[in-house]
């Protein structure tokens, strides 16, 4: 049996599971768990299983000196220092696969919404401002037959490239990663993405280099009808650049999943009608939500059995 500190709480069917093997410290407290306390309840355990909004960084491998694995539910890993993991042969692991689906799913959710003015429909009705039909009232945009910019062609962007036909959409890729890309998509330039897509959907890790990727310069590039979805990571996105491109009309709307500080979303975008915002629900659903923390756990059992880990961050 090993010591494990769990950052937040789980399905209770994976946290049985992990009791039935492990002591478990189990931070039960609402939101994130408290930066001191982090420090203090990591000591002494073998297995940290944290969230995408706990900073894993050396001050918190110090503290927990006895470490050997920490195990991210997420598919992402930039809240881990993982340079400073490796350099002391700490294993790190993430769950990808387990929740591509769901996070495609919600892209297609937030192109049709942003698209077609969901949001704005359901605001409008809701404060009881909808007079009449109109045959030209909230005008949206039609997808078929046109073309879906995928920046990213990991197993996200894919599994959302996939789905483009149903709508009639052709597809181009740019990224380190599209080159794996199939389903008759085109590999472009980002800046050819830019210039021809009429939406943009992010699925790239969030890096130092892809800080900002979307910022003045490169929204100057987009269509004016074009639309822009993130899903990503908030930091991909500079927000007061797209606050900026909203007033100048130089794009037609955003939809957005994920932000730069989370919570707090900017007021430049919340005081626009044409984006459409999302708490971050890119793998929320009950089945990848389980699947995820049941991966996690499965990681956790495996280094501490001395097996090695399922899904390691390299």
């Amino acid at each position: 049996m090993g010591n494990v500190l769990l950052t937040r709480r789980i399905p209770s069917s994976v946290l049985t599971a992990l009791q039935g093997r492990h002591t478990v410290d189990l931070y039960s407290g609402e939101g994130a768990i408290p930066r001191d306390e982090l420090l203090q309840r990591v000591a002494g355990k073998d297995a940290l299983i944290c969230v995408l909004t706990d900073r894993i960084d050396a001050a918190v491998m110090d503290a927990g000196s006895s470490l050997k694995v920490v195990a991210n539910i997420a598919v992402g890993y930039d809240n881990i220092d993982v340079a400073e993991a490796t350099r002391r042969s700490l294993i790190v692991t993430n769950t990808p696969d387990v929740l591509t689906e769901a996070v495609a799913e919600l892209t297609w959710a937030l192109i049709l919404g942003i698209a077609r003015r969901v949001g704005e429909g359901d605001r409008l009705i809701r404060r009881g401002g909808w007079k009449a039909w109109g045959l030209d009232f909230m005008l949206g945009t039609e997808l078929h037959g046109k073309r879906l910019g995928i920046i990213g062609g990991g197993r996200i962007g894919r599994a959302v490239a996939a789905k483009a036909p149903a709508f009639g959409m052709s597809v181009a890729f740019s990224g380190r990663s599209a080159s794996g890309a199939k389903n008759s998509a085109t590999t472009v330039s980002l800046d050819e993405l830019l210039v021809t897509s009429d939406v943009v959907s992010i699925h790239a890790p969030a890096t130092p280099e892809t800080r900002h990727l979307i910022n003045k310069r490169t929204l100057a590039r987009m269509k004016r009808s074009a639309l822009l979805v993130n899903t990503a990571r908030g930091s991909l996105v500079d927000e007061e650049a797209l606050a900026w491109a909203l007033d100048e009309r130089l794009i037609a709307g955003a939809a957005l999943d994920v932000f730069e500080r989370e919570p707090d979303v900017p007021p430049s975008l919340i005081n626009h009608e044409n984006v459409l915002l999302v708490p971050h629900l890119g793998s929320a659903t009950r089945e990848t939500r389980t699947a995820m923390a049941d991966l996690a756990v499965r990681n956790v059992q495996s280094v501490l059995d001395g097996l090695g880990p399922l899904t390691p961050v390299t």
